[in-house]
């Protein structure tokens, strides 16, 4: 696996240092919301998107393509169960394949630290650990079937009130031992493809940037 990774990162780099300006910020960009551009030259296909935790939207709302719809997150994370949540994430990158989606935005993995997070169900638990062993699961599932997951939204973005514009104030013990810790399990165990920014900021950095 070491191996492959790091034949990987330089295929990776590679590829990037062949693209011009004007290309990498195609990418940034997207070719429309739900898909990157196809970029011949280093051999990349479109990648397309789609949410979402408990189903596979695809990339149109149409009653001719529906979606199978799966019990909450919340409910799932109420069984303790990793693999049922491995087997939901198995079926969800299964309807991904059938309806032509390369990366699902899910799984959301922020906690339920307040009856007024308006996201709460599309997450798991008020409880980190449970929540990484959950998302854990559902993450390994989706990508057994070789779609990405997207775990989100990093980090502390478990309010509902200005989350796109606030910054969450957070003492580093809580930040590392309660809001960080569900993204690095499932970095670290499940090997997720992706991550995705939080629009709000932490301690008066935005999520968005990358510091030196």
């Amino acid at each position: 696996m070491a191996g492959f990774a790091a034949v990987d990162e330089a295929a990776i780099h590679d590829a990037i240092g062949r693209l011009s300006l004007e290309d990498k910020i195609r990418l940034l960009a997207g070719q429309d919301m739900w898909s990157l551009p196809a970029i011949e030259q280093i051999g990349l296909a479109s990648v397309v998107m789609s949410d979402g935790p408990v189903g596979v939207r695809g990339t149109r709302w149409s009653a001719d393509d529906p979606s199978v719809a799966l019990p909450s997150p919340t409910a799932l994370a109420a069984t303790w169960n990793p693999a049922l949540a491995r087997a939901a994430g198995r079926l969800l990158g299964q309807e991904a394949r059938r309806k032509g989606v390369h990366v699902l935005l899910a799984p959301t993995v922020n906690l339920h630290r307040s009856p007024l997070g308006g996201r709460h169900f599309e997450a798991y638990s008020e409880d980190p650990l449970l929540t990484a062993a959950i998302g854990t699961g559902y993450v390994c599932g989706v990508q057994d079937q070789g779609v990405a997951a997207t775990v989100k939204h990093y980090v502390a973005n478990d309010f509902e009130t200005d989350r796109f514009t606030a910054s969450a104030e957070v003492g580093e013990r809580a930040l590392r031992e309660l809001y960080l810790m569900p993204f690095e399990a499932l970095v670290t165990d499940a090997g997720a493809w992706a991550v995705m920014s939080a629009y709000n900021a932490v301690n008066g950095v935005p999520m968005t940037t990358n510091g030196p």
